[in-house]
Parts: structure tokens; sequence; C-alpha cells
């Protein structure tokens, strides 16, 4: 019980030690000595009172003790404390948002965009970085066309209030005239614009009860591939980069670390995982670290994401890289970022 009381009541010195570890950690990735710590910020204290204060730290879980080095480094629970008590955001400078604007505004494309800010935030960040295209499902349905492609082929395209487009290739059974495919197409205009895609699916053999024998048999067609034609699943793509900045990293120099790199990178599946993981808790960002993260592959790395947001339309960007991360520049990097390709979205 009286380590959960300190994680939220570490006295000033406390706190000021514990902050000197964190930074000169992120810098160096080298464990660090009470003597450092009084020659380089708190010369008033002896480095054996720095010592006391650092094996007191150590005990109650905020440091740990490398057998190797007379030097400490932050543990995950070290880490918490730094980033919800200790930390001081460090904001980009007008100059840095204008160039990120200028960056990514010349990309009309919205696939082009969500690639080129995964190439910006591995830039700047030097950590992994992951887009991932919105979800559509909550995205309010605008109208479908129907263009026939070949006697048995027939493409069908969704359009979404926020601009976006899926289109699905059917099979049908014949060929069907355009007038009637344009016919069909605006009675199903007529029943389901407005809805979002979750409660079309939801809802759509009530709502053409009364057509599903029409000739054609393409409203008894779209009945039965109601999950397949409004579902967003498969249109999820994920756009990452900086593979290089991670693999680079002193934590994962060491050929067991690097292959957890490279498992992590090559499991597409596994990172839309941590990402669909990271719910918001009321503000922009999101950060795990180490063991908050459930995954026991995703226990060596600390995630920070954020969620972008455009006319009903939400997807998720954000940065992993190992727990030794630079947060107060990472944090407000995604976070921005984030903000600023939904304006750039809207179209």
């Amino acid at each position: 019980m009286e380590t959960e009381r300190r994680t939220e009541n570490l006295s000033r010195r406390e706190g000021d030690i514990l902050r000197h570890v964190v930074h000169n950690y992120i810098q160096t990735a080298s464990p660090v000595g009470s003597r450092y710590i009084s020659k380089h910020f708190e010369s008033s204290l002896s480095p054996a009172t720095i010592r006391n204060v650092m094996a007191d730290l150590e005990e109650d879980g905020f440091l740990s003790h490398p057998h190797t080095s007379a030097g400490r480094i932050p543990t995950d629970q070290g880490y918490r404390y730094y980033v919800d008590y200790l930390m001081d955001i460090e904001n980009l400078t007008e100059m840095e948002k204008q160039a990120i604007q200028e960056y990514l505004g010349h990309t009309p494309d919205p696939n082009e965009l969500l690639r080129e800010t995964s190439k910006l935030l591995a830039k700047i960040s030097r950590q992994l970085s992951v887009v991932s295209s919105p979800h559509l499902s909550s995205g309010i349905f605008e109208k479908l066309e129907l263009i026939p492609i070949a006697s048995s082929r027939l493409l069908v395209v969704l359009s979404i209030r926020s601009g976006l487009v899926r289109t699905i290739m059917m099979e049908v059974g014949s060929e069907v005239k355009r007038e009637i495919l344009d016919g069909i197409a605006a009675l199903l205009n007529e029943r389901i614009s407005g809805l979002t895609l979750q409660q079309i699916r939801d809802t759509f053999a009530e709502r053409v009860r009364d057509v599903s024998g029409e000739q054609t048999g393409l409203i008894r067609l779209f009945i039965e591939s109601v999950d397949q034609l409004f579902n967003d699943e498969k249109d999820e793509k994920l756009h990452i980069s900086g593979t290089n900045a991670l693999i680079e990293q002193p934590e994962f120099v060491d050929p067991a670390n690097f292959r957890s790199v490279i498992e992590l990178i090559e499991n597409e599946d596994f990172i839309v995982h941590l990402l669909e993981k990271h719910d918001d808790s009321g503000r922009n960002y999101v950060i795990t670290i180490g063991s908050e993260n459930d995954e026991q592959r995703a226990r060596d790395y600390s995630i920070v994401t954020a969620n972008y947001e455009f006319n009903g339309v939400r997807g998720k960007l954000g940065v992993i890289g190992p727990k030794r991360m630079n947060y107060s520049k990472v944090i407000p990097l995604v976070d921005h970022v984030a903000r600023a390709i939904a304006k750039l979205l809207i179209p």
C-alpha cells in the first residue's frame, strides 16, 4: 500500500531526481549515477544524499538497478509518474507547425496524405510511425451507384458524406439493363441515405422488405451481401514508416530484441490490434508504457496514439518506440499532426 500512496506523493527532491534520471536516460540510454546528477543538476546535494534518494525511489518501484552498472534506470512506473506529474510538454513552435502544414498540404489524395503523414511522423520522432485509414462505419452514407462492368459483374460505388468512396465488385446472375440499375440505385438511396454503415447493416433487410422480390433479384442479393457491402473492415489500410529508426535504437541492438522488432513490423494485424486497444480517455492522445500494454509482445515498447476525425469518420495515428522515447516531444507532435490531417481531410 505504501508504494501505491507514493506513486502520487513523491517529495519535490524525489521528483527532481527522478526527472533527472529519466531525462538523462532518454538522451544516453545509459544508467544514471548519483555522482553525475550531483555534478550536472543538483550541485547543492552530495552524491551520498542523491544515492540515498535513488535507493528510496528504487525501493518504491520508480527506478531499477542493472546488475552491471552502479547507475539506475527508470521503470515503467517511473516513466508513468514522469509523464503524469513531472514532464514539461515541449509544444511545437509556429515555424514547426507551418512546416508540417506545408509538407502535408500539397497532397490532395486522402490515401497519399495518410502515407505522407506516416513518413513525416517517423522522420520527426525517429520512432516507428503508424497511420490507419479512417473507419467508414461511423460515416454518414450519401449515395450508391451501380455500374455494369460485364454481363455478370456489377461495380457498387458507395459515397460517404466525408468525401470517402468505397467500391465493391459483385457477381450477378445475369445482365441487368442500365436504366433498371439506375432505378434500383435511386430506390436504395431514398431508403438508406443519411444513415451510418452500421445502421444500414442492422436495418437493411427491414427497409427493403417490400421490394425484396423484384424481378432482377438484386435486392435479394443485396440483403444477402449486406455485411460485405456496408462493412469497412477490408478497406482498412495501415501506413507504417520508420522501421530503420526503430531498429537503430540501442535497446534493439541485441539479436533477440532485434527479432522482436522485425516480428512486430511484419505483423500488421497485431499493430492494428494495438491501435484499436488505445481507446480515448477524454483527451485526444493516449499513452501506454511497457507493462501497461496488455499484449506480452508489446511490453518492451511505449505507444502514443491520437484520433483524427472529420465529418463523422475517425482514424488513428501514433508512434511505437522504446520506453525511453522522448515523451515531452512525441506527445505534442502526435497530437498536433492528428489535428492537422483532420482539417486537411475535410473536403
